[in-house]
């Protein structure tokens, strides 16, 4: 089993800053994918960002040159910057860890709440 434990939601107007946290704890394998999904009322989940075990990235267009995915040295906690906030940025942000090999090994953090006002 493997637990992720996100932080850093809240309320922030346009053009703020947030910064989101997630660590993972457990059967965690060295070979990984952590990532950030957000999901907006009536939309699908969507990535927003992810980082690889071997360090490389990637970001959805939108968040391009406004949001960064970095994580710590031990590897157990991935931290997304999201900076010039906007109102469309809205949205319930997860967490997700899963493993390049194992495909049973995915999982979802509960949810934070970021909500930018206009």
């Amino acid at each position: 089993q493997v637990h992720l434990v996100e932080s850093g939601g809240g309320l922030v107007q346009a053009g703020g800053s947030l910064r989101l946290s997630c660590t993972v704890s457990g059967n965690i394998f060295a070979l990984n994918v952590m990532g950030w999904y957000r999901q907006a009322p009536g939309k699908q989940r969507d990535l927003v960002a992810s980082v690889s075990s071997d360090g490389s990235s990637n970001y959805a267009d939108s968040v391009k040159g406004r949001f960064t995915i970095s994580g710590d040295n031990a590897k157990t906690t991935v931290y997304l910057q999201m900076n010039n906030l906007k109102p469309e940025d809205t949205a319930v942000y997860y967490c997700n860890y899963r493993s390049i090999f194992v495909r049973s090994s995915d999982y979802w953090g509960q949810g934070t709440q970021v909500t930018v006002s206009s």
